[in-house]
């Protein structure tokens, strides 16, 4: 299966001084695979992509990129490009120029280094001769992504690709990164967003304090979560409310105002999965209409809720 993963992390640890940022991470990409990193502020995401992109050395631990070791050099591994803390750009150039003095630092001739194409990929052959200082935070965002994707990379790293993108722009850079996991790119995000993450990610890595607490798909965060509240809007709001006290396992939270409709009320209960799916169960049987179903907050959500709470109590 080894032959199969873009990225294998074991034992990862690495040190500034007296501030330990990764302790023992373990990490597995699958090719292909969108993979999300998620953790609090300073929780060693930002240190773990620079070691991915070849910005900064492990202390310890086994690396393999595309199936290669990675050494002590401090040199992007063949095959890998992104971005940390945003994309590098000149300011002074146009984005057309911009991606040309880029190819030059490869050694590539800027009229073949498919720079037309990279930009209408990303949406930006518009304002390919405008200069760069000019540009938003989420057109800077998308002239990086131009950039990694100049050299075809095999495994793409990107630090909170979605800041600064208004709708459209994020839906197009979204349907970008699945675009290039079909194709068999792999990519590790990092993002703040966790409806981005939801969207994009098969898995996901949870990290807090420079460990993983989390990594696998995101249907086993759901089932390895704590309970969760769900608002359910059905035919019969009285009924419901009977059925949910009757299951083990759920607690009825509150009612509130659906909104949509004023003969129909939601009601929020709080359970794990086996015991929503029983209470599902009860209210078909009992002839009560499901028209929605969806927790207040997403699982990924209440995963990263859980990590910041006890930093957010020390303060």
């Amino acid at each position: 299966m080894d032959t199969l993963l873009a990225v294998r992390a074991r034992g990862i640890t690495k040190a500034f001084g007296d501030v330990v940022a990764l302790d023992g991470v373990d990490l597995d990409v699958t090719q292909g695979q969108i993979h999300g990193l998620v953790g609090p502020n300073g929780a060693g995401k930002t240190t773990l992509l620079g070691l991915l992109l070849g910005l900064a050395v492990a202390d310890s631990g086994r690396l393999e990129i595309l199936g290669t070791p990675v050494g002590r050099a401090l040199s992007a591994p063949d095959g890998v490009a992104g971005f940390v803390d945003g994309p590098g750009l000149y300011p002074s150039l146009t984005a057309c120029q911009n991606l040309a003095a880029l190819a030059a630092l490869q050694g590539r001739d800027a009229r073949t280094a498919g720079i037309e194409d990279v930009l209408a990929e990303v949406g930006l052959s518009d304002v390919a001769d405008d200069r760069a200082r000019g540009f938003s935070l989420g057109m800077r965002q998308r002239l990086g992504l131009a950039a990694a994707l100049l050299t075809k990379p095999r495994l793409l790293v990107l630090d909170e690709p979605s800041n600064g993108l208004d709708p459209a722009g994020k839906k197009h850079v979204h349907g970008v990164l699945t675009r290039l996991a079909k194709e068999g790119t792999s990519v590790v995000l990092s993002s703040h967003r966790m409806d981005d993450v939801e969207a994009l990610c098969s898995e996901v890595t949870l990290v807090a304090t420079g460990r993983v607490v989390f990594s696998g798909p995101l249907g086993k965060l759901a089932a390895e979560n704590r309970e969760l509240d769900y608002r359910l809007v059905t035919s019969d709001a009285q009924a419901a409310r009977g059925l949910a006290e009757q299951t083990a396992g759920i607690h009825v939270v509150a009612d509130a105002d659906a909104g949509a409709r004023r003969d129909t009320e939601a009601l929020v209960v709080r359970a794990l999965v086996p015991a929503l799916d029983e209470l599902v169960v009860a209210l078909v049987q009992g002839g009560v209409a499901v028209r929605e179903l969806a927790p207040v907050v997403s699982p990924l959500e209440a995963a990263f809720l859980a990590l910041t709470e006890p930093q957010e109590a020390d303060r």
